[in-house]
């Protein structure tokens, strides 16, 4: 099919980029000996985390027990659900447990561990469980130098009926950096912390199986993983505007566009308005901090070309493009296709049902997202 025979708003999905961001990673966990569990939280698409997890053990990252579900029917059998489980999740997961999965989970709250305990104890179903650490993110996790830090990772290594799996974190805050240089900064640090933990509870005593770390801007700049075992960014498989801006990656990276046409142009006003508005593309602002002028996402052609132009406004279903030049503006029709590169690919593809896989410029199958909690 076609680009501009295609339906929108709609996901194009480049996959030889895809490929070649999969690859990419894939050689920095093989160059440091660790295991790749990619977080699928960005795609919720079973065919891109097929080409995530090749040449792995097929482990992979979650963010939702739906993803979890769909991906142990799929064949996925070692996932961990990397949001702090909380008593009304206690069920299901046991479910997803009693299917064959190894679900691992993570807790920062010593109640609830105890509570998971008691539940896996009357359900029947042990868990392995890791505890979040906040290694500078600080929106969910135990500081690594806290009272808890320990008691925690204790009282799980001394229960019955789950099992600790090590210490977790995720270097969210590293996209707040400014500079390569401040990611190189957060990735190292990241790092660093969770060693020298993982290294003290060893020293009290206590079994530390798995170190757990990884965004993708710390994975994409990290000079060495000595002691960890893990890694989990999800990102790096389709980037986006956040990340080339950043400079996680380069705009030739950036897998995830969403097709749109042209609606409505306006001459006086020198505005052109497509049909992917909040809905279509999410409301998330990007890299405002980096570009203050980066709207809702870059304006690209049918081929990939940035036009220099961006979405600076987004309603339901309305996209607006007022930084249109002259050329650009007298040119443009209504009916007219153009891409849009997201802010926030992870986002974004939340909103829609399915991928088109473009494949050299013509889209050649069709793959589904798997949403809900």
């Amino acid at each position: 099919m076609l680009i501009e025979t295609a339906r929108t708003p709609s996901l194009l999905l480049d996959i030889n980029r895809v490929r070649a961001n999969a690859a990419r990673l894939a050689g920095v966990a093989k160059q440091n000996n660790v295991r790749l569990r990619p977080h699928i939280k960005t795609h919720k698409c079973i065919e891109v985390a097929r080409i995530q997890t090749k040449g792995f053990d097929g482990a992979v990252t979650v963010s939702t027990l739906a993803e979890a579900k769909a991906f142990a029917a799929s064949g996925f059998t070692d996932i961990t659900y990397a949001v702090p489980i909380e008593p009304g999740k206690f069920g299901e997961a046991s479910k997803i447990a009693r299917s064959g999965v190894k679900l691992n989970l993570l807790t920062d709250d010593l109640a609830t561990a105890r509570a998971l305990d008691e539940h896996a104890r009357k359900a029947g179903t042990p868990f392995d469980v890791f505890v979040k650490i906040d290694c500078g993110t600080h929106r969910v996790g135990v500081e690594p130098d806290s009272e808890m830090a320990v008691m925690i990772p204790r009282m799980i290594s001394d229960a019955k009926n789950i099992k600790f799996a090590g210490i977790l974190t995720h270097a969210g805050h590293s996209y707040d950096a400014r500079t390569v240089e401040e990611i190189k900064g957060v990735a190292r640090h990241e790092r660093d912390v969770m060693v020298e933990l993982a290294a003290r509870l060893r020293g009290m005593g206590i079994e530390v199986p798995t170190v757990s770390i990884g965004s993708t801007p710390t994975m994409n700049h990290i000079d060495h993983l000595e002691g960890i075992d893990e890694i989990r960014p999800g990102n790096y498989i389709f980037f986006d505007n956040f990340q080339a801006t950043l400079g996680s990656c380069s705009f030739q990276d950036t897998a995830l566009t969403v097709l749109a046409a042209v609606i409505h142009k306006d001459l006086d006003h020198k505005k052109i308005v497509i049909d992917a508005g909040g809905i279509a593309m999410s409301k998330d602002r990007g890299p405002v901090g980096l570009d203050p002028s980066c709207g809702y996402g870059r304006v690209l052609d049918l081929a990939g070309v940035d036009t220099g132009s961006r979405l600076t406004s987004v309603s339901q279903e309305h996209g607006v493009i007022t930084d249109v030049g002259e050329e650009m503006l007298h040119r443009t029709k209504v009916g007219d296709r153009f891409r849009i590169l997201a802010n926030h690919s992870c986002m974004t593809a939340a909103q829609h049902t399915h991928y088109n896989v473009l494949e050299n410029g013509e889209i050649v199958d069709r793959w589904a997202i798997l949403r809900g909690w």
